[in-house]
């Protein structure tokens, strides 16, 4: 149940009811504004960030349904619940189809409101909840790096992420692959749909087309019960196809099936479903090579690679230790509920003399043992005791 106080924005021509919601409002520990036009409360909502407004339909001047357009189209997070006279339900009806939480008829029923407000606030919370959570998430898949070969890789994530084309990203192990992808999402028309990520590396080939195309009940002997896979989770979203170079060569067929007709078939099942799904797929093997050597099909190769990024290893772009190291110190020490530390210019120098061979997530590794081993800034010292560990300096 949500007892947090909420921002109440009261819009009605009628005085009695404005006065009469304020008060009861009021006494519910609310912070509430009144309005007598929707004229007048637009200009409200311009100048104040309200969680619920509560709009009457018909009022001279402005009706409820123009106030709400204009709400809708400003403001999402702000839930709207109309306020109806008999005659005016199937308004309110349309209302909601239009994007109001809910509607409350005259004469009001306290009870009724007091509910409706009370859900009305959990939704606003609930967005705002989701927001920060979002915020958050993107936040862990920055971008970090403003060396040349980075803004390269930027400026092309940038043209490419709002077309549907195919993208194929190599790079060493931990060099960031899975960021690209991700950015690549984000800055896409698909981005509000699932980004769904499969290793192929780590799913034993025996149950890769299962995991990737779902099965039947019944279609081997632990298919308990029938099972969606990746291509049908990601639908209309994206699919990152991580290590692609270990994928089997007949789930490779599949796939490729899959890219060619839009369409796939569960294990064990014979009827074809429709799927709509931007492939994104990232190695960190020479497929040239692996097709020489025929562990990789060249026509699959070809359907994923319509667009390739290669991304730099952190050897090649030492110049942005120091922006990483910033990044990372704040993100270990949030995480940690740890006041932030600094770090000296002979640490970064000493950071950057290391061969990083485990690229980001080894530094990300070692920022980390620092900000928990060592004092309120790391030094050189520091780096030299604790960076050496697993680096191979």
């Amino acid at each position: 149940m949500n007892n947090t106080m909420s921002q109440i924005l009261v819009i009605d021509d009628e005085r009695p009811i404005r006065n009469t919601l304020k008060e009861v409002l009021e006494y519910e520990k609310h912070e509430v504004d009144v309005a007598e036009d929707g004229l007048i409360g637009l200009d409200l909502i311009k100048e104040k960030s309200y969680d619920i407004i509560l709009c009457d339909i018909k009022m001279p001047q402005m009706d409820g349904m123009e106030v709400l357009d204009h709400i809708i189209a400003t403001n999402y997070d702000t839930q709207v619940i109309m306020i109806t006279g008999h005659g005016s339900v199937d308004t309110a009806v349309e209302a909601i189809k239009k994007g109001a939480f809910d509607f409350i008829q005259k004469p009001l029923d306290l009870n009724r409101l007091m509910i409706t407000i009370r859900n009305a606030g959990d939704k606003s919370i609930l967005i705002s909840e989701t927001r920060a959570l979002k915020k958050k998430v993107s936040q862990k898949y920055e971008m970090i790096g403003e060396s040349s070969v980075m803004e390269k890789v930027q400026d092309m994530i940038d043209r490419v992420a709002p077309t549907d084309a195919r993208v194929l990203i190599t790079g060493g192990n931990g060099s960031g692959k899975e960021l690209v992808a991700r950015q690549l999402h984000e800055k896409s028309n698909r981005s509000h749909m699932p980004f769904v990520e499969v290793n192929c590396a780590a799913i034993p080939g025996e149950l890769i087309e299962s995991e990737l195309f779902g099965h039947e009940k019944g279609s081997f002997t632990s298919a308990h019960k029938q099972r969606k896979g990746k291509f049908e989770l990601a639908n209309d979203g994206t699919l990152f196809l991580d290590e692609i170079g270990d994928m089997s060569l007949s789930a490779q067929a599949k796939v490729l099936r899959a890219l060619q007709e839009n369409k796939i078939n569960r294990v064990g099942g014979d009827k074809d479903i429709q799927v709509n799904v931007r492939i994104i797929a990232a190695t960190n093997k020479n497929l040239k090579k692996e097709i020489s050597e025929s562990h990789f099909r060249e026509d699959l190769y070809h359907r994923l690679s319509v667009i390739l990024i290669q991304v730099p290893s952190l050897n090649d772009r030492k110049e942005d230790i120091p922006l990483l190291s910033d990044h990372f110190i704040r993100q270990v020490c949030d995480e940690m509920g740890l006041p932030e530390k600094g770090i000296s210019e002979d640490a970064l120098e000493e950071l950057q003399k290391i061969s990083w061979t485990g690229n980001i997530r080894e530094f990300r590794n070692v920022m980390e043992r620092l900000v928990i081993l060592c004092g309120q800034t790391i030094n050189a010292e520091d780096v030299k005791l604790y960076a050496g560990i697993s680096a191979g300096s």
